[in-house]
């Protein structure tokens, strides 16, 4: 058994596949109409067959709280890990991502929190050797 799909609640699904793919540089998998919305992936660009995340509407009322409350305590929704964290940090930063926690040391890995600008609070994660 493998993980072969995980998803985020994101307020806007344009903004979402803008912010995911210019800003983070993941690639677009999928993107099809699922009435009202979009089935919308996106996938590493290291890994195009690997674990594909969804881009889900918080439309629902029961999503859209369960996102709020997670961001509001400062919980993210998801980590991604890089192999390079200062690297990709001052990179996001150049690009205007604002970072709720700088890298920081934690044990065997460095972690910082940044805001996908959709709603959610995102762990870069990165093991230390």
């Amino acid at each position: 058994m493998r993980i072969v799909l995980s998803s985020v609640y994101v307020e806007d699904q344009d903004a979402a596949r803008r912010f995911y793919t210019e800003v983070l540089g993941f690639t677009m998998r999928e993107e099809f109409p699922v009435g009202e919305y979009r089935w919308l992936t996106v996938v590493s660009p290291e890994e195009p067959d690997g674990v594909e995340l969804t881009l889900q509407p918080n439309a629902s009322p029961i999503s859209s709280t369960y996102q709020r409350a997670l961001f509001a305590a400062g919980i993210t929704a998801t980590a991604f890990g890089v192999e390079d964290l200062a690297a990709e940090y001052e990179r996001l930063c150049d690009l205007g991502v604002r970072f709720t926690t700088p890298p920081t040391p934690m044990g065997p890995v460095i972690n910082a929190v940044l805001d996908d600008t959709c709603g959610n609070l995102i762990n870069l994660s990165q093991k230390v050797n």
